[in-house]
């Protein structure tokens, strides 16, 4: 088995400084990616780099899959910062992975992230919680070879059709698969200026809580991530939260003990409640950001949880109405 050591530094282009940064690295193996060929953009206003970007993940994943024969392979780009316990998680992970591989006759988990898109300061607590996710989120992930051989063939021509627009997430690609992700990060973005041109860095990236605890995740039992426990795992904790009911959210919150939950009617509902507690509004096809069933769960402030419950989120979890 390869390890999560395995390093491969890939460059899209020429640029000398980059090439001999790379190469000062002993245990890294440096490959070069020289694209040549014109570039037509397809709509009005796109970005070439955009483009290149897109070709650039396909070609270093191509190389990695078939031509290096690695089973698995960790995505992470040159603005990220890692957790110490960055490669340990993905171990983990990995194992998690392959249970899932040979539990499920098809795999229910298409990838595993380092990143919550709700992994602010304030919305974080616990460096041991992992969640499923119907919500790819990027940043930090690491894919399965039988996964990309389903999609390297139409991977996307540009590089917004593949993330800015969580091309993953979308119904047709991820055929019911989820994601796993951490409550706190294992990555942090510092990319400010870029292809994305620094878009939401300010209010959703730069607050960031990155892990600082080493976890031992050789010692976690990760079976409640499996698909046939996490299902009534999460609905017991969507059951256990106490109700809340009319407006002001926030100070309700405040005011009880313990985890609670709000129900949400529709997008338009979620995303005003989201803005009340400050959380990403954003959703993409039908699915709001790191939402499992239609629920979105974040710590606020303290180790409380919030879970926003949409319309059919109980009973796709399994339960009544009542508490």
């Amino acid at each position: 088995m390869q390890t999560v050591e395995d390093d491969r530094h890939t460059q899209d282009g020429s640029d000398s400084n980059v090439k001999n940064k790379a190469l000062s690295f002993d245990q890294i193996t440096y490959l070069q990616h020289l694209d040549t060929e014109a570039i037509r953009t397809e709509r009005p206003g796109e970005l070439i780099a955009y483009y290149k970007i897109a070709r650039h993940y396909k070609w270093a994943l191509d190389e990695l899959f078939y031509k290096c024969n690695f089973s698995r392979v960790i995505i992470l780009e040159d603005d990220m910062e890692i957790a110490p316990d960055f490669f340990e998680y993905f171990e983990a992970a990995a194992n998690l992975l392959d249970k899932d591989r040979h539990v499920s006759y098809f795999l229910s988990i298409m990838a595993v992230s380092s990143w919550n898109d709700n992994g602010q300061k304030q919305f974080v607590h616990d460096p041991y919680v992992l969640y499923r996710s119907d919500f790819f989120p990027g940043l930090g992930w690491m894919l399965l070879r039988t996964t990309w051989d389903e999609l390297s063939p139409k991977w996307p021509k540009a590089y917004p059709s593949c993330f800015s627009l969580h091309w993953l997430i979308l119904k047709e690609n991820h055929k019911g698969r989820q994601f796993i992700r951490p409550e706190v990060c294992r990555t942090y973005n510092f990319g400010e200026h870029g292809s994305s041109l620094g878009q939401f860095f300010s209010q959703y990236l730069e607050p960031i809580k990155l892990n600082d605890v080493n976890v031992n995740w050789k010692t976690m039992d990760l079976s409640y991530l499996m698909e046939g426990n996490y299902l009534k795992y999460f609905a017991n904790l969507v059951q256990n939260a106490t109700p809340l009911y009319g407006n002001d959210f926030v100070l309700k919150a405040n005011n009880v003990k313990g985890d609670v939950r709000i129900q949400y009617k529709d997008q338009a509902d979620f995303e005003n409640i989201a803005r009340q507690f400050g959380i990403f509004e954003e959703w993409k096809d039908g699915i709001p950001r790191a939402a499992y069933k239609g629920v979105v769960v974040f710590r606020y402030l303290t180790s409380k949880c919030v879970y926003l419950v949409g319309p059919d989120s109980l009973k796709h979890l399994g339960l009544t109405t009542s508490r």
